[in-house]
């Protein structure tokens, strides 16, 4: 038996498909982890802000809520700076489980060709 070992700092089991995410309290888990930066700041106590911060960006909640802000609004039918749009349920669900904090590069702008 192999048990598959997540990557991310979230202590909830990973969604089977999108439908199936409990929003508000993935919303729930990401503001108490918010509150808790907040609280920490007012007092000083930076280390505890780092970390809280490092388990923010590594959380799947965190993830989850970021692509889900991405494409539900406004600006869902346009493209990112990847040029790429995420419309099916698979695709936003892989999209939140790739999310990586070092994964961007900076692009050589003269490739991409002048503005249009």
């Amino acid at each position: 038996m192999t048990v598959e070992r997540s990557t991310d700092a979230s202590s909830t089991p990973p969604p089977l498909t999108w439908k199936a995410i409990d929003w508000p309290r993935v919303r729930q888990e990401v503001r108490r982890l918010q509150m808790r930066i907040a609280k920490a700041t007012q007092a000083g106590h930076w280390r505890k802000v780092q970390a809280l911060q490092w388990l923010l960006t590594h959380s799947r909640s965190a993830k989850l809520l970021a692509v889900h802000r991405v494409t539900t609004n406004r600006g869902a039918h346009t493209p990112g700076v990847d040029n790429v749009r995420w419309r099916t349920d698979r695709q936003k669900l892989q999209a939140a489980f790739n999310l990586k904090r070092h994964g961007c590069q900076r692009r050589d702008e003269n490739a991409l060709g002048p503005p249009v």
